[in-house]
């Protein structure tokens, strides 16, 4: 219904994701089926885009603030951190740099599986900030996947942390979900849905 309306009002809205990672553009896509999703290649964006300070809200609005005011669109950033209770909300922020600057899922996920080996605590959130700016105003949207660290890691499916990743109440990780199961309950489906309600 929210879908359809906004269809209606909007006229398939257009509108830039600030991203290269083809995983985070095909889950907004399916989240947000009657909006036109455009990533940074599609507007002509090949550069870095600046992510220097330290918090999510803080990298989320530096990012989408920077193609507004360099490229002239309509725009969303997202900053995702994983936050680990017994590691006092590490990686957070520099999760997707935990194990170094050109590490990758895999050695980010096996640095954590190494560190929490010496903690029983295995709680562990996923927090998404979303920052949209529409005519130079800025809005800023959250969502939060509360859930554990598997000690190992099980399934094929999403990316990042998701193989380790295990959502409270689910039994199964991240990874073992379809996309559509994922997008209903995760940190970064929650602040859409929030976005979504504010176009609305």
């Amino acid at each position: 219904m929210i879908l359809n309306t906004l269809h209606t009002k909007h006229q398939m809205k257009k509108i830039c994701f600030a991203t290269n990672n083809p995983n985070k553009l095909k889950e907004i896509r399916e989240a947000l089926p009657n909006i036109q999703i455009v990533g940074l290649k599609e507007i002509g964006c090949n550069e870095e885009l600046p992510e220097t300070t330290n918090t999510l809200k803080g990298n989320s609005l530096q990012k989408a603030q920077y193609i507004y005011d360099n490229y002239n669109v309509d725009c969303f950033a997202d900053d995702t951190g994983l936050e680990v209770e017994a590691l006092n909300g590490e990686p957070g922020v520099y999760s997707a740099r935990y194990a170094g600057e050109t590490c990758n899922s895999g050695d980010n996920m096996s640095k954590l599986l190494t560190e929490l080996t010496k903690h029983t605590n295995r709680k562990a959130q996923f927090r998404t900030i979303i920052t949209l700016i529409e005519s130079g105003k800025p809005q800023t949207f959250e969502g939060i996947a509360k859930g554990v660290i598997r000690t190992q890691k099980s399934g094929v499916d999403g990316f990042g942390y998701d193989p380790v990743f295990e959502p409270l109440g689910y039994g199964i990780t991240f990874a073992e979900m379809s996309m559509t199961e994922k997008n209903k309950i995760s940190h970064r489906g929650i602040a859409v849905r929030k976005m979504l309600s504010y176009f609305k």
